[in-house]
């Protein structure tokens, strides 16, 4: 039988025929007038995706480079920083932080909680000398995304910085940088930007960078000082191919809009949570999101079997659980280049594959719930 294959998970994501043609392009010298008009061009439209006016900088790395960075231009060895850790990346923030001495005050919560502003008030506080404070906007390990807007307004007008990891999250859930006065955002190339893994991003405000230039923990290649001293130009050697990727995955946001990408997002995430429930599934996420959608297995069923089969029999590739959820849940994602009919191939092989692993399915039942939303927004029907 003739097989497909579709990625469902929260990254990499699927990448447009037009991104991967655009990367086919013939490299091209990194240090020639040629490549810096590129870099410039395309460095210049990607405040779009974070919304903001501030320079954005490119790593060679993926977006654990991005968060490392972030770690290391802001807090020195010895001081304070308030770490949220409600899941798997969150914990990366808690781990990057010690591993250069850092002192962290963690806020931790039970995975697939979301942090809320108060939790946030109550460490700032408790702890007036943590000038940092590191959040993770869409926690893809549970399907979890937090109030980051009402999160900005306890430090906008302050000294302290907020700094947030929007690697599942960026161009997925609505994310307005300036506006809302978050710092720092750091984010990668693999999910919702709609490109293979490879790049990082980070976006600093003003007052960050004031944090920065005063910074002594020890660094190199992600000192960002470099970075500023050569933009648009990079300090070590760029991904050629990858900038042409990234100009044209850009052009193609712009063409949908931003707004509407997050709208598409929020509808494909409402239709596969209604299919979910439809199903007599539990979400597994107290906040979920508009990046992924966290799944409790039902009794008696492994989640482990779910992916494996739907990957290896069905051709869609969704996620398992992390650590201590990995027996526990799995991940269907709508993230990045993602329609309404991959969200429908998803449920379909959800149904088909519950039900040889012997949960009882009304075949159509989470489809039927899909569409529901699908014709209710007006995207179909």
């Amino acid at each position: 039988m003739l097989r497909k294959n579709f990625i469902m998970a929260p990254g990499p994501t699927p990448v447009p025929p037009e991104v991967l043609l655009a990367g086919a392009k013939e490299t091209i010298h990194h240090r020639t007038p040629q490549f810096l008009k590129i870099i410039e061009q395309t460095l210049e439209e990607a405040k779009y995706l974070f919304q903001t006016s501030n320079r954005v900088y490119v790593f060679v790395s993926s977006g654990t480079g991005a968060m490392e960075a972030a770690v290391t231009n802001l807090v020195n060895p010895g001081e304070k920083a308030i770490v949220v850790v409600s899941g798997k990346f969150g914990e990366r923030w808690k781990e990057i932080c010690q591993a250069y001495g850092i002192n962290v005050v963690e806020i931790a919560l039970e995975w697939g909680e979301a942090v809320t502003p108060e939790q946030i008030e109550k460490a700032l506080k408790e702890h007036p000398d943590a000038k940092v404070i590191f959040t993770t906007h869409s926690e893809t390990s549970t399907g979890t995304v937090i109030d980051l807007e009402a999160i900005a307004k306890l430090t906008k007008d302050t000294d302290k910085i907020l700094v947030t990891d929007a690697v599942s999250s960026l161009v997925a859930e609505p994310l307005k940088m300036d506006e809302w006065g978050v710092d720092v955002v750091v984010s990668g190339s693999q999910k919702g930007v709609m490109m293979p893994p490879g790049l990082a991003f980070i976006v600093l405000n003003k007052k960050a960078w004031e944090v920065v230039l005063k910074n002594k923990c020890p660094k190199y290649y992600f000192d960002l000082r470099y970075y500023d001293e050569n933009y648009p130009d990079n300090p070590w050697t760029p991904a050629v191919n990858m900038i042409y990727m990234l100009n044209q995955s850009i052009k193609m946001i712009k063409e949908e809009g931003i707004e509407n990408i997050w709208n598409r997002h929020r509808i494909l995430g409402e239709a596969t949570r209604s299919a979910v429930k439809a199903l007599g599934l539990e979400l597994f996420s107290k906040r979920p999101g508009n990046v992924v959608t966290a799944v409790t297995a039902p009794q008696g069923i492994d989640p482990k079997k779910v992916t494996k089969i739907m990957r290896d029999k069905y051709g869609v590739t969704i996620a398992g659980g992390q650590e201590h959820l990995a027996n526990k849940i799995f991940r269907i994602a709508h993230l990045g280049y993602v329609s309404i009919f991959d969200t429908i191939t998803a449920i379909s092989a959800l149904e088909f594959t519950l039900h040889e692993l012997g949960y009882p399915v009304t075949f159509g039942k989470g489809v039927a719930a899909a569409m529901e939303v699908f014709n209710r927004e007006g995207v179909a029907g």
